[in-house]
């Protein structure tokens, strides 16, 4: 494991910022598409919206949910409908988890962490392994958090860590302690099971 730079108090145009340059450089370096990974939840919106306004090539830039809940795309607990209805309108080519989906390498794989240690749709329940030979699972936490009660597709921490950079956003002091915590190796959550595994940088905004 790379220690991770945790970075305090960022503000959302900061880590819109912190992606645009992470993002511009992959576009630079490849003649191709390239592609990210973000996490649902309320806390990465805001940042999303800061970061639409950006002048990328959108056009060249795939974006995948981490994990989303299975229900349609209408659906109010959706995560990709809420990152189609933001990113499509600037070109970005938004991608629906499928069980069957091949995910790619990600330039930027961005995540956030439940007070529970979780990381995508990855519970504790759910055992996730840094060698899991699959790179995308149909799983059920547990317990069925009650706002989202929904059997979720997750990415494998092995498709999280196809990546170039790591990225959490974690916003509350329990969080940030837990995260820390995951950091020195004192509890084996899956958020700590992923830092254990990861070979590039990680940076956390708190």
């Amino acid at each position: 494991m790379i220690a991770p730079r945790i970075v305090p108090a960022a503000t959302d145009s900061q880590i819109a910022d912190w992606l645009f340059d992470r993002l511009s450089t992959a576009l630079a370096a490849s003649a191709g598409p390239i592609a990210i990974t973000v996490p649902g939840g309320s806390t990465p919106f805001p940042i999303l919206a800061e970061l639409a306004q950006r002048p990328l090539d959108w056009g060249r830039i795939a974006v995948w949910p981490g994990d989303d809940r299975i229900v349609p795309e209408d659906h109010p607990a959706s995560n990709v409908g809420r990152i189609r209805a933001l990113l499509e309108p600037v070109g970005a080519r938004v991608v629906a988890l499928t069980e069957h989906g091949v995910p790619p390498h990600f330039a930027v794989a961005w995540l956030g962490m439940g007070g529970d240690g979780h990381i995508a749709s990855l519970f504790q329940n759910t055992d996730p392994q840094a060698d899991d030979p699959l790179t995308l699972r149909r799983l059920t936490p547990d317990p069925l958090p009650p706002e989202a009660p929904f059997d979720r597709l997750s990415l494998t921490i092995p498709a999280l860590l196809n990546s170039d950079q790591v990225i959490f956003v974690i916003r509350g002091a329990d969080k940030v302690a837990l995260f820390e915590a995951a950091v020195r190796g004192e509890h084996d959550l899956p958020v700590a099971r992923l830092l254990k595994a990861a070979r590039q940088p990680v940076t956390c905004f708190a």
